[in-house]
């Protein structure tokens, strides 16, 4: 099958030099970047793309033993950039899909240059001396909420990702995009992402990498950033002046403007 029709493989911005590619998290799509989309193009080749499953991807691509674990998602990110014959591509991640840049990265050395990782999380369940921001009851709950309803926790649980309470319509625009995705693959996606471990996986990145974190944010707090940046040897920590888990839309500028001065700064 072809990837960038099974993907909707979408490039904008220059056509020649670097290429930055836009991974989403759980629940979206590519379009969860638009708004930092356009300052990116001025200067690099933009590389967006659907998990399959997610967005306008082919469905009937989906597997659901491939897509249970975060691999099957790093292999997406592997079959784009060798359609695409990208190398040292700067890779982009939100929340669960900055590990599957990583994941993917360990795949294919050579095609990721560096790593930006937008308030990502390892694990997201504590443990001893490690804050992933939830125990295991509330993941179990979580997870069985999602199961038995999945509409009713979108609508209840997207305003909470987004944070933002002021500007309800983040929330409204999260929660039209977790309804607008299969009930089925987003169990799967959810079970996938909220019950991974990957902090060993933190020990292979040998590429640049910037860490992203919210100055407040529900789903992965400060301690997780902190965590990350410690684990990446030479990464870069910067904390943004926004509130919510997807600083995308709730602060695009901000956003734009740490990724742009990162990428300024490589050598």
């Amino acid at each position: 099958m072809d990837v960038c029709r099974r993907n909707n493989v979408v490039v904008t911005g220059r056509q020649e030099g670097p290429a930055v590619v836009l991974a989403h998290g759980f629940g979206c799509d590519q379009n969860m970047w638009r708004l930092i989309v356009p300052a990116l193009a001025e200067r690099y080749r933009v590389v967006l793309f659907d998990y399959v499953g997610s967005g306008r991807s082919d469905l009937s691509a989906w597997d659901e033993a491939r897509y249970a674990s975060l691999a099957g998602y790093a292999q997406d990110v592997v079959d784009v950039l060798e359609e695409l014959e990208l190398r040292e591509a700067v890779f982009v991640g939100h929340s669960v899909s900055a590990m599957i840049g990583v994941l993917a990265a360990q795949a294919e050395p050579g095609r990721i240059g560096a790593l930006v990782m937008v308030a990502p999380s390892p694990c997201y369940i504590d443990s001893d001396g490690y804050r992933g921001g939830f125990t295991a009851e509330d993941i179990d709950e979580l997870l069985g909420s999602l199961d038995s309803n999945y509409l009713g926790w979108s609508a209840a649980m997207a305003p909470v990702i987004m944070g933002n309470p002021e500007r309800p319509e983040l929330g409204e625009e999260l929660t039209a995009s977790f309804c607008a995705t299969d009930p089925d693959i987003a169990r799967v996606f959810a079970r996938t992402t909220f019950l991974s471990d990957s902090r060993e996986d933190l020990k292979s990145v040998s590429v640049p990498t910037l860490v992203l974190e919210c100055a407040h944010d529900a789903i992965a707090p400060r301690e997780v950033g902190a965590y990350v940046h410690e684990r990446i040897p030479g990464s870069v920590l910067v904390t943004l002046p926004a509130t919510g888990h997807c600083p995308q839309l709730s602060a695009p500028q901000a956003t734009s403007k740490a990724i742009l001065d990162f990428l300024g700064t490589r050598p």
